[in-house]
């Protein structure tokens, strides 16, 4: 069995699927590897592509009826949210452009949560751009602010910006629960057997890159889009942790207390009440 996957460049997405990736997982499906940022995957799953896919935990109010939300392999942490940057310290946000990485990211929903209480009158534009775009589009003055994810916590000073607030903070200040990032989702109509071996093949490919840090090195450099390899070790030990191999009781509360704030503020369809049940 060949299944079609969409995951990140990024290297904790490729550190926790290179064993996988590479057939290195006994007994695990052979994978059929597309890279792509996460809006692009988002709104893959949105249109029903592909078997398995690394999306924002935001579109999943979007997408549960056709896909199911497996209990391992993607991101949730502390310490580890979004940041809104501006040129300058202490910008006020009221009517001001943003860049986002998708208006259904985590990111960008936690944004909103966050300017619902911290921008008075409600930001401006929002202007939908990759990632890796952002920080120079606010150096460069062509936005005011940028909501950033991924590595950029470690590299904005490299572009004299300032971190305006901190999404994550905001998130676990307010509900003491992890940060709910990236999650991994797979066809129902795989059925509940595959969907098992899916997860259990996930929780392998994470067992051995924690095993065998160097094995999955030249996976992870090679695309991580000339990042260095000190930035791609921060990213790594960030965004993959305890909740990347299982979820567990902590990391789905996170997750049922994302869509169902957002939900009650009108952000996101609400949930059913076994919609995020995994097989």
């Amino acid at each position: 069995m060949t299944l079609s996957i969409a995951y990140s460049p990024c290297p904790n997405d490729t550190f926790v699927f290179d064993a996988w990736a590479h057939g290195r997982v006994p007994g695990a499906p052979e994978l059929d590897v597309t890279f792509a940022d996460i809006d692009v995957t988002n709104a893959m799953a949105e249109r029903g592509e592909l078997d398995v896919l690394k999306v924002s935990y935001a579109v999943l109010p979007w997408v549960l009826d056709e896909y199911a939300l497996l209990p391992c392999g993607g991101a949730l942490g502390r310490g580890c949210g979004p940041l809104v940057l501006t040129r300058e310290p202490g910008t006020q946000l009221t009517g001001r452009r943003v860049a986002v990485p998708g208006e259904r990211s985590t990111a960008y929903l936690l944004f909103r949560l966050w300017a619902a209480e911290a921008v008075p009158g409600g930001v401006g534009e929002v202007v939908v751009m990759p990632f890796h775009e952002i920080m120079p589009a606010v150096r460069d003055g062509a936005v005011d602010a940028g909501l950033v994810i991924h590595e950029a916590r470690f590299t904005y000073r490299r572009f004299g910006l300032h971190a305006l607030a901190d999404m994550g903070e905001h998130w676990e200040s307010t509900t003491g629960l992890p940060i709910p990032l990236g999650a991994i989702i797979a066809r129902r109509s795989l059925g509940a057997p595959a969907l098992r071996l899916l997860a259990d093949s996930a929780r392998a490919s994470v067992r051995m890159a924690w095993d065998d840090p160097a094995a999955s090195r030249p996976y992870v450099l090679a695309h991580a889009q000339e990042m260095d390899p000190a930035v791609a070790d921060q990213h790594i030990g960030l965004y993959v942790n305890e909740f990347t191999h299982d979820l567990g009781e902590a990391g789905y509360a996170a997750v049922r207390g994302l869509l169902t704030r957002a939900a009650a503020e009108g952000l996101v369809p609400a949930l059913g009440p076994d919609a995020l049940d995994f097989v």
